[in-house]
Parts: C-alpha cells; structure tokens; sequence
C-alpha cells in the first residue's frame, strides 16, 4: 500500500509538502514518524469546522441540538464509514503484523487516519484550505442529518418529558449482573414512583441497560402500550 505522491483520490487538495501526507498515512505499526501527532491536530480542525457549518446551516437549533448532531458527524463510526468512501485504507502504511491483521479496515484505524490527513493538510495550506476539504468530505453527511431532537439518548428524553409533565424523575436500579467478566450482562430497572410503573432491561453495561429500560417506560407511558 503506497500513500500517492501530493494526492489522496477523492479528496480535492494537492499538497505542496508530500511527505505530511505520507506521515498521515503512516500506521505507528510501521514507523516512530506516525500520524498520531497529525491526528489530534486533524480533530481539533474537524470539530471546528463542522461546529461552524451546523451553527449557519441550522439556525434555529439550540446548543445541545448542536452538540448532539456535531457528535454524530464526528463520532468514529461516521469517520470510518467516510474513510471507506475514500478508499482510504488502501493507502495506509502499516507494519507487516497489522497489515496481516487487516489493521487497515478497522474503525478506528481508518477514522485517526481520516483526522491525520485533515490536519496534514491544515498544516500544508492552513485553514481554508482544510475547512474547504471538510466542507466538500462531509457535505453529504450534513445533509443527511435526523432532526436533533431523535438524537437525544432516552435517558435524556425520559427526563425532558417527566419534567413537562411535572413529575418527579425516575429511578434506576442494578437488579443483578450475571456472565463472564469479559461477557458481562447488567439487569437495571427504571421506576416511576409517582404511579409505580417500571420496566427492566438488558445491556453489555450498566449504562446500556438504563438506556434500553428509559427506552421501554418512555414508549410504555407516552404511547399507551
């Protein structure tokens, strides 16, 4: 896998320094000059950018709206799945191990390389230059976007409707965890103490568990069933 002189397909930016993009294609698997570095410089530039498109191209969404939807752009699912778009894996630079491995069609692989090239090229151009290439890389992602208000866990939308309704806040508890230390099961319970309605989940954590129980009471209560 060999990284393209000044050019990575599908992205529209010819770099003036080639050997940044070449670091940014660089697996710590295969080389002490890695795109680790490049990485964390590539998420702070793709967190602002996709902060300032949002905040003009949703006007009337709050700041938790915002929050929320820029998370989901920039969380390492999305990342990765962009990072697949670009056929970017075919690119990466990777020690014997990890090629093997098929280190290079991992989610995190393909998403810390995707932020390296973004600040490669933030580093070579400077910020339009970067901006510009985020704006053209997630243009489609944006526009695909849920309202904010589904993206709300339903922890978060449990509470927000209790609170309208004026009742008080639900309880959780840890009912039992069962299975192996690495395979663990958490059974939670989410109480409404006001009328005594609760409904029990399963989850790989705790959190998961009081996600999925929120879940049922909130469909339970809202919809009748």
């Amino acid at each position: 896998m060999n990284a393209v002189s000044d050019h990575l397909p599908g992205i529209d930016y010819g770099f003036t320094n080639a050997s940044l993009l070449r670091q940014a294609l660089t697996h710590k698997s295969h080389s002490a000059s890695n795109n680790e570095r490049l990485e964390f410089l590539g998420d702070a530039v793709l967190n602002f950018v996709i902060a300032d498109e949002l905040f003009r191209c949703r006007p009337d969404d709050s700041e938790g709206s915002l929050s929320r939807l820029r998370s989901r752009v920039v969380r390492g699912e999305t990342l990765a799945r962009v990072a697949r778009s670009l056929h970017l894996g075919d690119h990466l630079l990777m020690g014997e191990g990890e090629l093997k491995s098929g280190g290079y069609l991992r989610d995190s692989v393909l998403a810390d390389a995707l932020e390296a090239v973004l600040g490669a090229i933030f580093l070579d151009g400077g910020y339009e230059a970067a901006a510009a290439a985020i704006r053209a890389i997630f243009k489609d992602v944006i526009k695909a976007l849920p309202d904010a208000e589904s993206l709300k866990d339903p922890k978060t939308r449990l509470q927000e409707w209790l609170q309208a309704e004026r009742r008080p806040l639900p309880r959780y508890e840890l009912v039992r965890e069962e299975g192996a230390e690495h395979a663990k099961q958490f059974h939670v319970t989410c109480r409404l103490d006001d009328d005594g309605y609760a409904a029990t989940a399963v989850g790989t954590s705790r959190r998961k568990a009081e996600q999925a129980a929120a879940e049922a009471v909130l469909k339970s209560r809202t919809q009748g069933t």
